[in-house]
């Protein structure tokens, strides 16, 4: 008897994980357009402004059978996960509370503008300065730079969660920790998951970043020396490499759990309806 639950729980994942990928065709539909305007500006300015998509691709081939071209790409990677880690957890924790507080929302707001008009690299030039050209450059930069956008992703979920829903809980006597887990975390997938998107690729964009003005090594490190051997190819090949990291791990670690997280909003919509 336990058997077929979690065989229909099964079916259910298998589903979503088909959908899932069935919905990946978009993506690469958006991806050779991406190359065929690529390929049409490499036709129209030259290959020392802009090299060609093929010619890109053999070299991040050549890159990819290079044990050291893996060390510097897991370099990067492994700066911007921890610092994505350490913005997601501190980012949804603060504006969690924050959101159940409007008063410290309301007080917080302002300094959250303020950290968001700062450009990152002022900030890099103050973390070289406190830190110099060590991993702790790149993390700090990406905290502040991505903090606040997962603060108030968060913190909006919270206070436009449906409290109706956690009143109907309490009264079939749920208690506080379990009403926050099943009801109010839940909701606020709609406004935390697009800012964890957006935060996860400000970590890549910051690390980089932070990599290449510091000095630091990694895939910034890899297109400072391109940029002075003026290699146009190569520092594309690397700007290929860090947006797959990117892809890679947005599709392989967010959206599964926001589909996992999310699976209740499907199962409330009646079958044959888009939204």
């Amino acid at each position: 008897m336990m058997i077929q639950p979690f065989l229909i729980s099964l079916a259910a994942r298998l589903g979503r994980i088909g959908a899932f990928l069935w919905s990946g065709w978009a993506g690469l539909a958006a991806l050779a357009l991406l190359f065929a305007a690529w390929q049409a500006g490499h036709e129209a300015y030259g290959p020392f402004i802009l090299s060609a998509p093929l010619d890109t691709m053999s070299t991040v081939g050549a890159l990819a059978v290079d044990p050291a071209a893996w060390e510097i790409a897991a370099l990067t990677l492994q700066r911007a996960l921890s610092g994505f880690f350490l913005v997601a957890a501190a980012g949804t924790a603060l504006g969690v509370a924050a959101g159940f507080f409007p008063a410290i929302l309301r007080l917080v707001t302002p300094l959250v503008t303020v950290l968001l008009g700062v450009p990152p690299i002022a900030w890099i030039v103050l973390a070289m300065i406190w830190f110099g050209g060590s991993d702790a450059t790149v993390r700090t930069v990406i905290l502040i730079s991505a903090l606040p956008v997962v603060f108030m992703g968060a913190a909006r979920g919270i206070t436009t969660r449906d409290r109706r829903l956690d009143r109907l809980a309490e009264a079939f006597g749920a208690g506080p920790l379990r009403r926050f887990l099943t009801m109010g975390l839940r909701q606020t997938t709609t406004t935390l998951f697009p800012a964890l998107a957006l935060a996860l690729g400000t970590a890549f964009k910051v690390a980089v970043m932070a990599e290449l003005l510091a000095n630091a090594g990694g895939i910034g490190g890899a297109l400072a020396d391109a940029r002075i051997n003026l290699d146009i190819e190569l520092a594309l090949a690397w700007v290929l490499i860090a947006v797959a990291l990117l892809i890679a791990v947005e599709y392989t670690l967010v959206q599964p759990v926001k589909a996992e997280i999310d699976r209740w909003r499907h199962a409330a919509r009646p079958w044959g309806v888009k939204r």
